[in-house]
């Protein structure tokens, strides 16, 4: 394979974006994937005609972790491989408008991490997701102890890395490490379906939204709440503001028509 079948892309005309790991059927994140990942998110984060973006694998995995194969039994090499772990995760993160992980099958170890860089997880009945690292005497390297944390609790996070169990769908749906589940075959089409929704909407202030959440994440809420005044105030020079608030007055609410400008 050429580093762009890797990674598939595919532009629809409503501006979804889907990015598809090429990898079948267990698709093993090696450093060429990840590499890819980083590249094809980095375009996506500058590009206008962006509106949503959704990651899927294959029928029976997301991503079932790491390429073990890589793998070198040094810190050295350990720190390579985390490093091009946190590249395509954050870039996954970085993306200002809804990143929505269609999760078939198995997300495991650094399948589970990338899924949880995305906004939004969509899963199917047969899903399986889970940080097992600790079964190779390892511990999560791209931000499993970070990311599982700030989803599911310190508490929780510790039991699922320190047991490295496999969490079924409806634990996983309960815990907030799926926001929906639905029939196994109709994963990416509900992962379609709600890019298109959030790609009708005002693009800009879903960007400006998702900032301060993220980005509140990290500070006291003190700061947080100043970001918050700022992308509010931000989300006002937009022309879909000023499109929104004429339509309320004039039809009521929920009639406006934005453009993502």
């Amino acid at each position: 394979m050429t580093s762009d079948d890797l990674v598939l892309l595919e532009r629809h005309d409503n501006g979804v974006c889907v990015l598809t790991l090429n990898r079948p059927p267990m698709n093993p994140l090696s450093s060429a994937v990840l590499q890819r990942i980083t590249e094809l998110a980095q375009q996506l984060a500058v590009d206008a005609a962006v509106k949503a973006v959704v990651i899927t694998g294959s029928d029976r995995a997301f991503a079932a972790g790491a390429d073990v194969n890589e793998f070198e039994l040094t810190e050295s090499g350990a720190r390579v491989v985390a490093a091009n772990f946190r590249a395509a995760c954050d870039a996954i993160a970085a993306i200002p408008r809804p990143v929505i992980a269609a999760v078939q099958g198995f997300a495991l170890g650094g399948g589970l991490e990338l899924a949880m860089a995305c906004d939004i997880r969509v899963g199917g009945e047969n899903t399986r997701v889970g940080q097992p690292e600790i079964l190779l005497g390892i511990i999560p390297g791209g931000g499993g102890t970070q990311r599982l944390a700030r989803i599911v609790g310190a508490s929780r996070a510790k039991e699922l890395i320190w047991t490295g169990r496999q969490v079924k769908a409806p634990e996983a749906l309960a815990i907030g490490l799926l926001d929906e589940v639905v029939a196994n075959d109709a994963v990416v089409a509900r992962a379609l379906e709600l890019g298109a929704q959030l790609s009708a909407g005002p693009s800009a202030a879903i960007g400006l939204a998702k900032r301060a959440i993220n980005e509140g994440l990290n500070l006291d809420l003190a700061a947080g709440l100043d970001l918050e005044a700022d992308c509010f105030a931000g989300s006002f020079e937009t022309e879909d503001a000023k499109s929104g608030v004429a339509s309320f007055v004039e039809h009521g609410p929920g009639k406006a028509t934005f453009t993502g400008h």
